[in-house]
């Protein structure tokens, strides 16, 4: 999957037509929408982040294709790549397919999978220290305003943490400038450089 956001609110989705990346797009676009996102899907994208999701014990999955997953993500270096354990859920694509993996097998994996992504996720960070992204406020959490760049998932990509300082006031769903001062396998911290609104 990947997405654009070009309106603050807005984010574009091209799925893979494949079972188990359908099941996938579904489970981030149901987050998308419980955090008010409007998602459209669109053939024209001009400007987009790719945010590849993963589910673990997705019906059918052995060991050798979990193996080879292992394998491509390190071959890939993906910026972002979130993971999900298969949940067998009505309405979807997958309900139909027998939930065959086990549970502590499918947890095993999701670990693995996100012990991996975080060294190369590490790796990437550390690049982007200096430089400058625009980023959406989504929390404010003890010492911290939380936000993401617009490449960013929420829940599910890094998050952005700017100290809070009394010269410094920011709103929940504003975007602000920030230059990138440090940097961690999920998270990056940064200073604002201007407060856009």
């Amino acid at each position: 999957m990947r997405a654009c956001i070009s309106n603050p609110r807005k984010v574009n989705v091209v799925t893979l037509g494949c079972a188990k990346n359908l099941f996938d797009s579904e489970q981030i676009m149901t987050q998308l929408k419980a955090n008010e996102f409007n998602v459209e899907h669109e053939a024209k994208l001009d400007d987009f982040g790719i945010v590849v999701i993963n589910t673990s014990g997705f019906p059918g999955e052995t060991e050798e294709d979990y193996q080879d997953l292992l394998c491509w993500v390190g071959e890939m270096n993906f910026e972002r790549l979130g993971c999900f354990t298969y949940c067998h859920e009505e309405n979807t694509h997958a309900y139909l397919m027998e939930d065959d993996v086990p549970k502590d097998v499918k947890n095993r994996r999701l670990e693995e999978v996100m012990e991996f992504q975080a060294g190369i996720s590490e790796e990437i960070n550390l690049r982007h220290i200096g430089k400058e992204f625009k980023v959406m406020i989504d929390r404010c959490e003890g010492r911290y305003w939380i936000g993401r760049t617009e490449f960013d998932s929420p829940d599910v990509n890094n998050e952005v943490r700017i100290e809070v300082c009394d010269n410094l006031y920011l709103r929940i769903g504003d975007f602000t400038t920030v230059s990138i001062i440090g940097a961690k396998s999920f998270d990056l911290d940064a200073e604002v450089v201007e407060e856009n609104g």
